[in-house]
């Protein structure tokens, strides 16, 4: 083979490759089950939660609502209301965690949060904002209950 070939024929492989590249994989199926629009994307209600104004100086009953917070995120993440929950680290805001909830309706939102002992009692409180993210974020669950070892 010449040179020439040998550059026709590398020239061949680059161009399928980057077509191969540019392919998009979508799933219509899928994006409808999880609510995607045409960008893959749907809106969500993000909350920051921050230390609440009250406090609880026994420790026991502090301990029973953090508890009872905890087991109302598996509640609320079984229903398929919460899609996402974590603590954050020690910072100057009083940033406790977050919360993104698979609802766009702020009323009925902030009753599932008064459902949470731990804000219920004041000891967190939280702020809502509207958030547009990937609607692929609730699958990620799926794979969530594979790696989890204990349950709260």
């Amino acid at each position: 083979m010449n040179a020439q070939s040998s550059l026709l024929l590398l020239m061949f492989f680059v161009t399928t490759f980057c077509a191969a590249q540019n392919e998009v994989a979508y799933d219509s199926t899928l994006a409808r089950s999880l609510g995607a629009d045409e960008y893959g994307m749907k809106s969500y209600t993000f909350i920051i939660l921050k230390t609440g104004p009250d406090t609880v100086s026994d420790p026991e009953q502090r301990q029973a609502l953090f508890s009872g917070h905890l087991k109302n995120i598996a509640h609320l993440a079984e229903k398929g209301d919460l899609v996402l929950a974590g603590p954050l680290q020690s910072n100057p805001k009083n940033y406790r965690g977050l919360f993104i909830f698979d609802l766009t309706d702020k009323k009925e939102v902030e009753e599932l949060l008064q459902t949470d002992p731990a804000i219920a009692a004041g000891l967190l409180d939280y702020e809502i904002y509207q958030w547009y993210g990937s609607a692929a974020l609730r699958s990620y669950l799926d794979t969530h209950e594979k790696i989890q070892k204990t349950k709260f």
